[in-house]
């Protein structure tokens, strides 16, 4: 029942932040010319990214982390993590995101922070690159993968099967 809780308490925080800050964000405004930009990137034209995305990244010292990534139409996006096995404490990220170089790629760069993460955005997932921006090798490869819900459908939980 506290899981359960917790949970609850996690999405409906989230919602209630995503629905303040999409209404007034005026760190994030900018214009939209770039959409119309004849050099527009493949992905950001032709994939509906805008969204919400959950996944379980392998951890080195913990069970694995709890990811929960929005990307919003305006480039900001907010990032919650949890080093489950490790802390209870979610971090939250807050930023904006730019297009990679590569033509299916975004870059975060936080608020408070220089160091950028790179994803690679394919249908309704994203990828998590290594620092280099170059897809993660080995077994647990296929396990750095962010996956798309839809807001009328229910939050998965993340699991650490």
């Amino acid at each position: 029942m506290r899981t359960f809780r917790q949970q609850f308490k996690q999405i409906l925080t989230f919602f209630i932040f995503i629905t303040i800050s999409s209404g007034y964000n005026p760190v994030f405004a900018e214009t939209t010319a770039e959409t119309n930009d004849t050099d527009a990137h493949h992905a950001q034209n032709s994939l509906d990214w805008p969204g919400i995305y959950n996944g379980f990244i392998p951890c080195d010292d913990c069970k694995g982390v709890k990811s929960t990534l929005a990307l919003n139409k305006n480039n900001s996006y907010i990032l919650i993590t949890q080093y489950v096995g490790k802390s209870e404490r979610e971090i939250v990220e807050k930023g904006k995101f730019t297009w990679g170089d590569k033509n299916n790629t975004i870059v975060l760069t936080p608020r408070n922070s220089s160091t950028t993460q790179q994803y690679l955005i394919g249908e309704n997932m994203l990828i998590q690159l290594d620092n280099n921006g170059n897809r993660i090798s080995g077994k647990l490869a296929d396990r750095y993968v962010l996956r798309r819900n839809d807001v009328t459908k229910s939050t998965p939980s993340h699991s650490s099967h």
